[in-house]
């Protein structure tokens, strides 16, 4: 399972590096510096201001969601995970890497590891459902080269959308079946399909996550139409909007380094087919990028002071003492005192019930050959 994940992930890098090599290999370095040269302080001023709206409305769509399933989590606090996540979603290959963080650190302060990354899971999934509507809604109806290109394969592009939906048909109505039994994986579905009723479906708590995801959707499209200015386009945003919708949409796409990849490729693509400049289409493209990292700096601001804060909570280790060597004591050599010498009982003959002590070394004193 590990080296599948391993796989996996160089696979998704791999291929987001191929993509931007290929764009740099078609069109060079000059579209790509242009992106750069292109911003002003007007730019990214206007950026940090929407990405500041668009921030705080994902994440009140969290805070939404996140109460829906019974955890507690302040728009103050969400904000600031959120501005993390964007940052490190920006400064990190895979681009979900700062969702996978505050999905984490959100279920361990709450307790429940498993609820608190669900919540951020349909928290995106509402994201992204938003924008598969609405960028279906534009790509069918507003002329734009998807629009010509799907009008000369109606065919399959039918056949392809009968698929989809019967494909959605299945996976309801299995899920439908699933939740029936008594299994692990029932029990599982069966927690999965209540908390999107509740948290995504419910008439409490539905409008307020279409409304934020409506208003962070168009954000983004805000912080396209900058870039596009920036970069010298004068096309208006309903002429935009099919192509700029489709890069947002590509961005989703998991083969991307840090979201980049994709979006260049696609946004090329559109333009030149479009008949505008290619090159200013990946202008575009790459001015976006900037813009969306600067917006996320704050993100940058509150990571260094939370770890910070983190090392100055940590309790202060003692300092280490120095070895005490003790110098070698020569003790005087005292001599043990003399002892007095012990008496020694010697029986005579004369008298065996009585003992006379003599001293050794003393010499006994006889009377008539008999002690005394």
């Amino acid at each position: 399972m590990d080296v599948t994940r391993a796989i996996w992930t160089w696979l998704k890098l791999l291929g987001g590096a191929g993509i931007l090599a290929l764009v740099l290999w078609r069109f060079g370095t000059g579209a790509f510096l242009d992106g750069l040269r292109v911003l002003d302080t007007g730019a990214l001023v206007a950026a940090l201001g929407i990405g500041a709206a668009t921030t705080v409305l994902t994440a009140w769509r969290w805070c939404v969601v996140a109460r829906a399933l019974g955890m507690r989590l302040s728009l103050k606090d969400a904000t600031a995970d959120y501005y993390q996540a964007l940052f490190l979603n920006a400064a990190l290959p895979g681009g979900i890497l700062g969702d996978v963080d505050r999905a984490v650190r959100h279920g361990r302060d709450s307790g429940d590891l498993g609820r608190g990354v669900r919540a951020v899971v349909l928290e995106r999934i509402a994201g992204q459902v938003v924008l598969l509507v609405v960028g279906a809604a534009v790509l069918v109806s507003v002329p734009s080269p998807v629009l010509t290109l799907m009008k000369g394969n109606a065919a399959r592009v039918a056949a392809v959308s009968v698929g989809v939906a019967l494909a959605g048909v299945l996976i309801v109505a299995g899920l439908r079946r699933l939740r029936r039994g008594r299994s692990r994986t029932a029990g599982a579905a069966r927690t999965g399909m209540a908390e999107i009723r509740v948290g995504l479906l419910s008439r409490r708590n539905g409008p307020a996550v279409l409304l934020a995801s409506a208003a962070a959707l168009a954000g983004h499209l805000a912080m396209f139409m900058v870039a596009a200015r920036a970069a010298g386009s004068t096309a208006s945003l309903l002429e935009l909007a099919p192509m700029l919708l489709l890069a947002l949409l590509a961005m989703g796409l998991p083969v991307n380094v840090g979201g980049w990849g994709p979006r260049e490729g696609i946004m090329a693509w559109a333009f030149g087919a479009a008949g505008l400049s290619a090159a200013q289409g990946l202008t575009i493209a790459v001015a976006y990028g900037i813009l969306a990292f600067v917006a996320a700096a704050p993100g940058a601001v509150i990571l260094v002071l939370r770890l910070v804060a983190r090392r100055r909570e940590q309790p202060m280790a003692a300092p280490a003492l120095p070895a005490l060597t003790a110098a070698p004591v020569t003790l005087p050599v005292v001599p043990a005192p003399a002892m007095a010498p012990l008496p020694v009982i010697v029986p005579l003959p004369a008298d065996r019930g009585r003992r006379v002590p003599v001293r050794v070394g003393a010499r006994p004193a006889y009377s008539g050959g008999v002690a005394a």
